[in-house]
This record gives structure tokens, C-alpha cells and sequence, in this order.
């Protein structure tokens, strides 16, 4: 926002202030020319209700103490401070040219996962500098991370800001009342809770951070910011694979271990949890985190069509090796991941079939291995009785009797599993009466009763709409609740929408049917389909036209666009209209998930 006169804004002696840049809710951020060396800075401006405080005024001494310690590559530079009798109480850092993280966010909603990690392992390095100095930040989230694009040498920077409420642990600090200072989404549960705070807050924070970045919403959130205080304390949340299948069981898990509820669960050291993400991307052949954060912010349409065909065949490699190694898990979660890029890829939904078959064949082999136990055991205590009694009886041979000839011919009968899903399951153990006659004073042998039918099933979704896939079969509407027989073992369910429908992201889940005992309800499998995020634009205004609406951080100018967080498939808001012969113009928005929604400027 350039500014229009130079009574708008403090007439600073050192810095002419030009234009506006951000604005939070302690100062404004100001693009200035400091006068003496000539060069373009940032001045961030107290607000004036906060001026004249005490405490405010330490905050920011304090962060200009904080920072000025530090020399990173990841970390806004301070250049100066206001003095003690200025009037005006302000800090000058580095300009930085380019979008915070927020902005990026509202811009492209979630981002892809490996984007979203090479940010987090800048952040990682920063943070571990602070951490190195005794600084901790407490307060890092998508506002304070800021990107610049450098079109030279096409690699992007990413930056920390905004330390002023960060504490050194060898300082006593201005919050040592025990007041609560802090994003409450971002803030770790001992950090509300008023407690001992190190540096794992920062790492909870972190991980909060990427949770959105790769999701496109927050692990902990509410109507009010009491709400989102104590579901973070509460400390249960959707796994990021869960709410997004794109995510992936990897990058979920490092993440989920960032933002446990415990500290002591979380990494201990902010290097450890870049250093994870590091090996991470190094294994989706990710090798420059700085080049990619450029490709992708350059022409994130381009990016994401030509990196998805990349990230299948990665993924579908690295399962391969982690089959061949004996780690099924792993080997699931990256097909999975896989088929959320390529959910009609039939060859990717074969891969998943057979694995989940070689899955369901090993678990059926192990049972029946564990029934067969007492068969042999029982087949060598019944050929010694035989035995036994014919060498009483003077007989020499050992060959079995007549009479034990259908036993003998039972044993190797055992019901032998299959693919189908209607395959005998072992399910208990019955004495057969014919197998040996009362004179033989034999014991009975247990012979199998297979299960005739296999466990029903019953499969629903959050939408009337869904559509499931069962180990790469046709996709069939779920409706209100879809009845099938599966056989006992891993399967995998692919759940979608029909392609015209724009609306949803297609998940995958690996299900583990039970075996069912008589008159057991159906189990019950439920998919979680993500809705797309919904996008508002303003069409048809004049050249000084604005609109802001409910939910939606910042202005959206004439064919500009904004993104909105979706949870249903048809959301409400409230849009107000500014500009030529128009204030404050209240509009109501119907949005749907997955498509644009546009704003007309009222008629004159």
C-alpha cells in the first residue's frame, strides 16, 4: 500500500518511510529508505496504543537483543532499534522481497508434502542456530516465515521473523508472570499450560506449521481460540495422511511425532527432525530443497503436473525395496500414497491386490500352521499307542490298521486357503465319533470345520457420493452403507468420486478384516474423503476494488483470487465490497469444494 502523504504516517529522522507491507497486531511493517546508507529496510512500527507500554516496549528491546545475536542465513537480519527517547519505537531489519508463508498458503491451499518438508528443513537450520544462541522463538507459524524468489540463481530463501516474544533461557523475561504469549494453534501444550519451555516448543510449533502446509488445514483448530487451547492440550488430532491420503504414512509420521502431546515423545533436537526430513527427500530423489521451493513457487501449475508421474514412480520403487525387505508396512503406506496421485492407474492397484494377498496368504498360513500344532503332536501319541498295543498282541509290524486307515487319510485333508473371498477360514476344532472304534481305545481326532461364508463388511463415507474400490475391483457407490463378504486379512479400499466431480481428493486405506463370531455385528470401515479447498474471486469492479470476506485472510482485488478451507461440500460466507461509489457492500457467497465462485461488482 503506498503511502499518499507524509502526514499518513512518523516522520522518522533516519528511515523515510514509503510504502506499507504488513501489519500485525502489535506494529506495521513498513518498506523504508534509510537515508544515511542509501539503502532499502524494513521498519516495523509499534502500534500507538502500544507505545507507550512498558511491557510492549520491552517486547521489543527484547527482540532486538534476541535476533541481533544471530547470523543465519535463515533469519532476518536486525539492523537497529529506536532509541530510548525517540518518540516513535521501532525496529529496522533487512527487506525481505517476497510473500510470507501465510500468503503462499491462502494462494495455493495445501502444498505438495515435499514442498512443504523443504521449507520445514530451512526452518530446522534456522531454529537449531537460534537454539545453539539459548534463543527460543515460541512463536513460529506461516506469518513469521517469509520467502523470496531469486530469479538469478532459481533458488528461493526462506526466513524466520518476528522474535519479540522469544525467550532467552539465560534471561529472565518479560513473561515470567506467566502470561501466555503466543499463536494459541502453533503453541505447544506446555507453553499454555504456563510451564518449563525449551526448545521442543518450537519443534511442536514446527510440526503444527507443516501439518498445515501438507494438509491445508490445522491439526488443532475450533470456532474460538479457548477451542483450539484445549484440543491442543487435549492433544488428539487426525493423522496427516488420514485427512490428506497425498501426505503419505511417512511424512505423516514424522510430523505426528513433532506434535506429540508429550515433549518427551517429540524429537529432542531441532537438527534430529530436519535431519529426518532431510533423508526423506533425499529418498523422493529430492536433492536441492531450495531449487524445489523455486520450481514450485515459479509455476506451481507446471510443477504439480509434471512432479506427480515422479512421485508415483519413486513410490512404487521404494515400496518395491521395502517389500523385498520384509517391511510390508512401509511397502502399504507408499503404494497407498501413490495411488491418491494415481487412483486409475490399474497396474499401481494391482501392486497394492497382490500385496495385500501375499498379506492375507501368510496370516492364513500361520493359523493353520498354529491349528496343525496338536495334530502332529497327536499323530505321534497315537502311533505310539498303536504300537504299543500291537507288540503286546505279539504283532511285529508297525503298519497302521484298517481301523486307523480313515484317520490316517484325514490328517493331510486340512481345508487349504485361498484367494477368493469366499476361502475356508479355520475356525475350530471338532471330534469326529467314526474316527476310531471304542474297542481301539483310541482318542478322537480333531478334524477342521471350515467357515462357509466370510465376515460381512459393511463400508460407509463422509459422502453420499463416494465411490470404493475393494483390492483394485470397480469402483460402486457407497451410498448410505455398502454390505460386502470379504475373507479375514489385509484389503485394500480406494475411495473416490466421479471424475466430472471436482469437489473431493481420493484416499486410500489399508483395512484388516477379522474373523466374525456368530451374530457379531457387521465391521465397520469408514473413508474420509478431503474436500478441495473452494476459491472466491472479485470480477468486474474498477481499478480500486476490494472485497474481504469472513474466514478469508487478506483483500481480494479485482480478478484476484482467494482460497477458502473446506469441510463440507457447500460452504456460506459473508463478502463486503470497497472501492469507486461503494463502502462496505455486504455480499452473500455460496461456495462449493473444488470450484471457483465469483463475486460480481453491483451495478452502478
Amino acid at each position: 500500500m503506498t503511502l499518499s502523504s507524509a502526514a499518513a504516517v512518523p516522520d522518522l529522522v533516519k528511515y523515510r518511510l514509503l510504502d506499507e507491507i504488513g501489519h500485525g497486531g502489535m506494529a506495521t511493517v513498513y518498506r523504508a529508505l534509510d537515508v544515511r546508507l542509501g539503502r532499502e529496510v524494513a521498519v516495523k512500527l509499534i502500534h500507538p496504543h502500544l507505545r507507550d507500554s512498558p511491557e510492549a516496549g520491552a517486547r521489543f528491546i527484547n527482540e532486538a537483543k534476541a535476533v541481533a545475536k544471530l547470523r543465519h542465513p535463515g533469519i532476518v537480519e536486525i539492523y537497529d532499534v529506536s532509541d530510548d527517547d525517540d518518540v516513535e519505537r521501532y525496529l529496522v531489519t533487512e527487506l525481505i522481497r517476497g510473500p510470507s508463508l501465510r500468503k503462499v498458503l491462502r494462494d495455493h491451499g495445501a502444498l505438495p508434502p515435499e514442498i512443504a518438508a523443504c521449507i520445514g528443513v530451512q526452518l530446522c537450520d534456522a531454529l537449531g542456530h537460534a537454539h545453539d544462541a539459548s534463543v527460543v522463538h515460541r512463536d513460529v507459524k506461516p506469518e513469521n516465515v517469509l520467502i523470496e524468489l531469486d530469479d538469478t540463481a532459481r533458488v528461493a530463501s526462506v526466513k524466520l521473523t518476528d522474535f519479540g516474544i522469544a525467550k532467552l533461557i539465560d534471561v529472565q523475561g518479560v513473561t515470567s508472570t506467566g502470561q501466555v504469549l503466543g499463536s494459541p494453534a502453533h503453541m505447544a501444550p506446555e507453553q499454555i499450560e504456563g510451564g518449563p519451555i525449551d526448545v521442543r516448543a518450537d519443534i511442536f510449533s514446527l510440526g503444527v506449521l507443516l501439518y498445515e502446509c501438507m494438509v491445508g488445514r490445522l491439526p488443532f483448530d475450533g470456532k474460538n481460540p479457548a477451542q483450539v487451547l484445549h484440543r491442543v492440550l487435549d492433544g488428539t488430532f487426525v493423522p496427516a495422511d488420514k485427512e490428506r491420503p497425498a501426505v503419505g504414512a511417512r511424512w505423516s509420521a514424522i510430523v505426528s511425532r513433532a506434535i506429540a502431546r508429550r515433549p518427551s515423545e517429540r524429537y529432542q533436537d531441532v537438527r534430529e527432525f530436519g535431519a529426518e526430513m532431510r533423508s526423506n527427500l533425499e529418498q523422493m530423489e529430492v536433492e536441492d530443497p531450495l531449487a524445489e521451493v523455486y520450481r514450485f513457487l515459479s509455476d506451481a501449475t507446471a510443477y504439480e503436473q509434471t512432479v506427480a508421474s515422479k512421485l508415483v514412480r519413486v513410490l512404487v520403487g521404494r515400496a518395491e525395496r521395502a517389500r523385498a525387505a520384509g517391511d510390508i508396512q512401509a511397502a502399504a503406506g507408499d503404494l497407498n500414497r501413490a495411488i491418491a496421485y494415481a487412483p486409475d492407474d490399474a497396474e499401481l492397484l494391482r501392486r497394492v491386490t497382490m500385496l495385500a494377498r501375499g498379506q492375507r496368504r501368510k496370516r492364513l498360513a500361520y493359523q493353520a500352521a498354529m491349528v496343525l500344532v496338536p495334530f502332529a503332536v497327536l499323530s505321534v501319541g497315537t502311533w505310539a499307542v498303536v504300537s504299543a498295543m500291537r507288540r503286546t498282541a505279539g504283532h511285529g509290524s508297525t503298519a497302521p490298521s484298517a481301523a486307523m486307515a480313515p484317520m490316517a487319510s484325514r490328517a493331510p485333508n486340512v481345508p487349504v486357503a485361498t484367494d477368493t473371498q469366499t476361502a475356508p477360514v479355520i475356525d475350530d476344532i471338532v471330534h469326529d465319533a467314526d474316527a476310531a472304534s471304542p474297542s481301539s481305545h483310541v482318542a478322537a481326532v480333531p478334524r477342521l470345520r471350515p467357515n462357509a461364508l466370510a465376515p460381512v463388511v459393511q463400508i460407509k463415507a463422509n459422502l453420499g457420493q463416494a465411490l470404493v474400490s475393494v483390492d483394485g475391483g470397480a469402483a460402486e457407490a457407497v451410498g448410505f452403507g455398502k454390505t460386502v463378504r470379504l475373507s479375514v486379512g489385509m484389503h485394500t479400499m480406494v475411495f473416490s468420486v466421479a471424475k466430472s466431480n471436482p469437489c473431493c481428493e481420493s484416499t486410500s486405506m489399508s483395512v484388516e478384516v477379522r474373523p466374525a463370531e456368530d451374530h457379531e455385528p457387521p465391521q465397520q470401515v469408514f473413508g474420509r474423503l478431503g474436500f478441495r479447498d473452494a476459491r472466491v474471486s472479485l470480477v468486474g469492479g474498477p481499478e480500486d476494488a476490494r472485497m474481504t470476506c469472513a474466514g478469508v485472510s487478506g483483500e481480494v482485488s479485482t480478478g484476484g483470487q482467494a482460497t477458502v478451507k473446506m469441510t463440507d461440500l457447500v460452504g456460506r460466507m459473508t463478502c463486503f465490497l470497497y472501492g469507486s461509489g461503494v463502502a462496505g457492500q455486504e455480499m452473500p457467497v455460496v461456495l462449493k469444494a473444488g470450484e471457483l465462485t465469483g463475486v460480481r461488482w453491483p451495478s452502478p
